[in-house]
C-alpha cells in the first residue's frame, strides 16, 4: 500500500541517436519548453508544464549499459491530448512534417 504522503511524478524518455533533431521536433513543431539541458540529456515539458518527456543520447558514456542503445522505433506510443486536434494537424501539415495516417474520429 502507498501512502497519500508519496509523490510519484512520471517521466518518460527515448534514448535517440537524433538528439538535436529530436528536441527540435518537440520544440518547434509542438511548443515543448525546455526545463533541463547539457551535451547528451534534454528535459522538456508540455506547453503548459503539465507533463515532462526526455531524450537521452544513445551510446553515451555516462550511462549505465542498459541506457545507451538507441530506441528501435518500434513497440511504443506517446499521446499528445489538445484542445482543438484539427487546429494542431493543420499547423503541422502545413509544416510538412510526416504524418502516418489522417486525423479521424474513433469509436471510443
Amino acid at each position: 500500500v502507498i501512502k497519500q504522503t508519496t509523490i510519484m511524478k512520471l517521466n518518460a524518455g527515448i534514448v535517440t541517436e537524433k538528439l538535436a533533431e529530436s528536441k527540435a521536433f518537440y520544440t518547434n513543431v509542438l511548443g515543448f519548453g525546455v526545463s533541463f539541458e547539457n551535451d547528451f540529456y534534454v528535459l522538456l515539458h508540455t506547453p503548459n508544464h503539465a507533463a515532462e518527456f526526455s531524450l537521452l543520447a544513445a551510446e553515451h558514456p555516462s550511462q549505465q549499459p542498459l541506457f545507451r542503445p538507441a530506441y528501435g522505433g518500434q513497440g511504443a506510443y506517446l499521446t499528445l491530448e489538445v484542445l482543438d486536434v484539427d487546429d494542431v494537424y493543420a499547423r503541422i501539415s502545413r509544416q510538412n512534417v510526416p504524418i502516418a495516417f489522417a486525423v479521424r474520429s474513433e469509436p471510443w
